[in-house]
């Protein structure tokens, strides 16, 4: 079985599925796609996509405020609201996605900074671990994480960063996440960053509908092309799907302690 831990079903065209989630959900049981993440971005639309995917045993959900959402100080949520509607819903098993996102917007580093501050004592707080986005902020993601993530644990999400930037943040207690962008050709760093990270330290995902792995690059990423990622992570570390689709749902209950099974 397999477990797509960062999707976003509420994003998701469903045309080709009859306008269902069930529909497409069923899809994903035929490929032994077992779980799902889907992750919250925008407190103003969590009621909508926790209404959505409310049915649904084998998904859990995560609440938070993606930081490309923060641009004015009154987009950051507090800590006090944070926990209070994590609390009030028992299918939320992470806080965020939060963290630093200063390629698309360098402009709101001081809000994005102070959202992902809070975000990450929400987290400690609630003892629940941190979804963390991060592009073009290595050094201020693990300063944050280290300074004020206290003993929550977390992942980085859709990895493509440095692999010295990985093993700071699994010395954190972090997972690394890795998305359809494995697969892509000019993706050879990321692949070797896969193949020199314990497999014990690695989830997979497809942050559908975005990033659709090879062969579906330039489609709309759905859950079920999470087997793709996990057979791309077999075959650079050459071991069998099988055993990555173990070890990482291993490492998805490991880490979100709150997930039915």
């Amino acid at each position: 079985m397999l477990i797509d831990s960062h999707c976003h079903l509420d994003k998701l065209d469903l045309v080709e599925h009859q306008g269902s989630l069930a529909n497409l959900l069923a899809q994903c049981d035929e490929r032994n796609i077992s779980r799902m993440l889907c992750v919250s971005v925008d407190l103003q639309d969590f009621t909508q996509m926790y209404q959505q995917i409310a049915p649904f045993s084998q998904v859990d959900a995560s609440l938070g405020v993606h930081p490309l959402h923060v641009k004015t100080p009154a987009d950051i949520a507090s800590v006090e609201q944070l926990v209070e509607r994590v609390k009030k819903h028992n299918k939320v098993v992470a806080v965020g996605e939060t963290g630093l996102d200063y390629f698309y917007d360098a402009q709101s580093k001081a809000v994005q900074r102070q959202s992902f501050i809070h975000h990450l004592q929400a987290g400690n707080a609630l003892n629940m671990p941190i979804i963390v986005h991060t592009r073009d902020a290595r050094e201020e993601t693990i300063e944050l994480i280290d300074a004020h993530g206290g003993k929550a644990a977390g992942v980085l999400h859709c990895f493509t960063e440095s692999l010295d930037m990985a093993h700071q943040a699994i010395d954190l207690g972090y997972l690394i996440s890795i998305s359809g962008i494995v697969t892509f050709k000019n993706s050879k760093a990321l692949q070797d960053v896969v193949r020199a990270l314990p497999l014990e330290k690695l989830l997979v995902e497809t942050d559908s509908p975005y990033l659709a792995p090879i062969p579906y690059r330039g489609k709309q990423n759905l859950p079920k092309y999470v087997l793709e990622v996990a057979q791309c992570v077999a075959d650079i570390k050459g071991v069998t799907l099988q055993e990555v689709a173990r070890v990482t749902t291993e490492n998805y209950y490991g880490l979100f302690t709150g997930a039915g099974r």
